[in-house]
């Protein structure tokens, strides 16, 4: 099957080449993700009990568990816009310092990341725990996408961390090596040419002076001084 030219230089483009790449994958699953959990208890998080009017957190009417959930997935969304333009721009950069310095703290969020829902996935499956679901008109199937995808943004955000600490492994110079390559770079320069060189091949001729008659002694170029004799009186 023949592909057209066209499509083949779309396959090829930069654009599609950021799009493949394992780290750029795993920030838009992890958007997703933190999109989901905020999204399901912003809609149906809040809802009234049969009996009564007044709008509860479906888990365990804890306000404090919807509040936390959809600020972490807030945040957690806009972190991974944030850092897929970053890594746009990183990838076209060639500031070593800045490579380093972005991808340690991508390290560090990914880090974070993890904990904080590590943490939201505990705090929210406890409250559901203790909620009692039967009294809830909505929001059953809301509150347990929020639990599961908690859970699976714990997983996702480790994998990122690890993509993160590989970057930081494979770009990270190594000191002891540079030196040494420096000093390569110095002990060549300042190494004499060769003699075979013709830079070094002393011209003969009337008019020029040879580097053996620059190196003569100075008592033999040295002009000695008169000296003074007594002539005897006749």
């Amino acid at each position: 099957m023949h592909i057209p030219e066209s499509l083949q230089d779309l396959a090829d483009s930069e654009a599609v080449q950021f799009l493949k790449r394992p780290k750029t994958i795993t920030r838009i699953i992890a958007g997703v993700f933190s999109l989901i959990v905020f999204s399901s208890l912003l809609t149906d998080g809040y809802q009234n009990e049969t009996e009564s009017s007044t709008l509860h957190c479906v888990l365990n009417s804890n306000n404090v568990a919807c509040s936390f959930a959809v600020g972490a997935g807030l945040l957690a969304f806009l972190s991974c816009l944030t850092f897929l333009a970053l890594d746009a721009h990183e990838s076209r950069s060639g500031n070593t310092r800045f490579k380093t310095a972005f991808q340690l703290l991508d390290f560090i969020l990914a880090v974070l990341w993890t904990g904080i829902w590590f943490v939201g996935f505990c705090f929210l499956a406890n409250q559901w725990q203790r909620s009692s679901p039967k009294g809830l008109l909505l929001g059953r199937s809301s509150a347990k996408a929020a639990i599961t995808f908690a859970f699976f943004s714990v997983l996702i955000w480790i994998f990122q961390a690890y993509l993160a600490l590989q970057d930081l492994r494979n770009d990270t110079p190594v000191p002891y090596k540079r030196s040494l390559d420096e000093g390569g770079v110095v002990l060549t320069t300042l190494s004499p040419p060769s003699a075979a060189s013709p830079a070094n091949t002393p011209t003969t001729g009337p008019n020029n002076l040879s580097y053996a008659s620059s190196a003569l002694s100075p008592y033999l170029t040295t002009p000695k001084a008169p000296r003074l004799a007594m002539m005897p009186d006749n």
